[in-house]
């Protein structure tokens, strides 16, 4: 079988290689796209059927396209954003070929590029963009055995209510994920203990605009690095039933038992770390604090945005907050199905390439590798806070895409040189 060859391979279809094929094609470098699903398959395929995005859809997009169905300040259903990529994959012609996947990157030996094994064919590439995103792997932690008794799985395998079997459900992880769905399997009628760790809780909307246009005009967006401690603390905020701001104690009101951190399982029975009521107290602590800054920005600047003093209202402690649950017996508790809401971690066991520290991180700056012609593209923090979210892996991309063009540049240079004849 004959080689393909092509200038830049893109990994992944998604979000990130749809915007990375937006840049590629403005700078004039011919490119291919493999995707081993569907353009934006997690989007259909690895989330829960009632998911919206967590971003109004204003701010959610890219510049180029706006969603069609779905209004400037509402969040938009998953399937439409899945649209919404395959959409805007054809308006900009993107070279995408799904159903392909990459199974080895290896740098060719004594020449430039790469050698690239796919499910369909081999190919060669000059540059490799990985734009597979932060959400590849889900981590469960190894803390409860399959032999326990019941069921146990990711939150990207949860769909619906109706998915789990009769009887009460631990969901363990508080950020977006966790919250939203031990909120639906409360709504539908289930027993629900939910457990949180450390989290940031800042507004869903706050004196008429939305927690995106505040970290916006705040200038929270473009922070290039997490603060000390915060690398993986985790971010309770929703678009779900219009969009609300996160409130554990209006959820314990509700009915949903609150408990700490899970800890450990043993003989039946989980534990709990004694730290619910500090870590709520964290992310009321997250929510004055931006407040706080915005009060401050309209003030500086003579806005004419309303007060909103209900906004700073704390309830009385729950008494599972004040009384907290650091041992439950899961048979006495009826509990059938736990939902891990623990995150993903990256796989990049693809790409054999001397890019990654001893811990398996790539190894880049806003990007561009420090293995030439390797590129990332998606990952959390990649340039600043807003890495990766819709809007912000769209500009990554322009800058990855800048880089590449560049160094073709110094290639065709190098190619031309050597043509020139060398005077006698």
């Amino acid at each position: 079988m004959s080689v393909e060859k092509v200038d830049t391979l893109v990994v992944g279809g998604g979000q990130a290689g749809v915007g990375m094929s937006e840049h590629l094609s403005k700078c004039g470098v011919p490119h291919l796209i493999l995707e081993r699903g569907r353009i934006a398959e997690r989007w259909r395929s690895q989330r829960w059927d009632s998911l919206v995005a967590n971003g109004p859809a204003w701010h959610d997009r890219f510049p180029g396209m706006e969603f069609p169905r779905t209004g400037p300040d509402d969040f938009a259903p998953k399937e439409e954003v899945a649209d919404y990529f395959v959409a805007y994959a054809k308006q900009i012609n993107a070279p995408i070929r799904c159903g392909v996947e990459v199974k080895l990157v290896q740098r060719n030996v004594g020449r430039p590029g790469f050698r690239v094994e796919t499910s369909d064919r081999v190919i060669e590439a000059n540059s490799i963009v990985a734009a597979t995103g932060p959400f590849q792997i889900p981590v469960i932690p190894p803390v409860v055995p399959r032999e326990a008794g019941m069921l146990q799985i990711h939150s990207s395998a949860y769909r619906n209510p109706e998915q789990l079997p009769k009887g009460a459900v631990l969901v363990v992880g508080a950020g977006s994920s966790g919250v939203q769905i031990a909120d639906e399997l409360q709504r539908a009628g289930k027993r629900v203990y939910l457990s949180v760790g450390p989290h940031d809780r800042p507004p869903r909307a706050y004196r008429g605009r939305d927690c995106c246009w505040w970290l916006g005009v705040l200038g929270k967006w473009e922070a290039e690095a997490p603060g000390p401690g915060t690398e993986h603390v985790t971010i309770a905020v929703t678009g779900a039933r219009g969009g609300e701001t996160i409130d554990f104690r209006r959820l314990a009101a509700q009915g949903l038992t609150l408990v700490g951190m899970t800890n450990a399982y043993q003989d039946g029975v989980m534990s709990f770390a004694p730290d619910l009521a500090k870590n709520i107290a964290r992310g009321d602590a997250s929510l004055m604090s931006l407040l706080d800054e915005a009060d401050a920005y309209v003030a500086c600047n003579g806005l004419d945005l309303p007060e909103e003093p209900a906004a700073r209202r704390i309830d009385p402690d729950p008494e599972c907050m004040s009384d907290p649950i650091l041992e439950l017996d899961l048979a006495e508790a009826g509990l059938s199905a736990i939902i891990w809401a623990t995150g993903f971690a990256v796989d990049h066991s693809w790409l054999k390439v001397d890019a990654f520290d001893e811990k398996g991180r790539p190894r880049h700056q806003r990007g561009v590798s420090t293995e030439p012609g390797i590129y990332f593209l998606g990952l959390p923090w990649q340039s600043r806070r807003g890495s990766s979210f819709i809007w912000g892996v769209w500009h990554d991309a322009k800058h990855v895409a800048d880089r590449i063009s560049t160094q073709r540049k110094y290639l065709a240079y190098h190619a031309a040189a050597k043509r020139e004849p060398v005077d006698a």
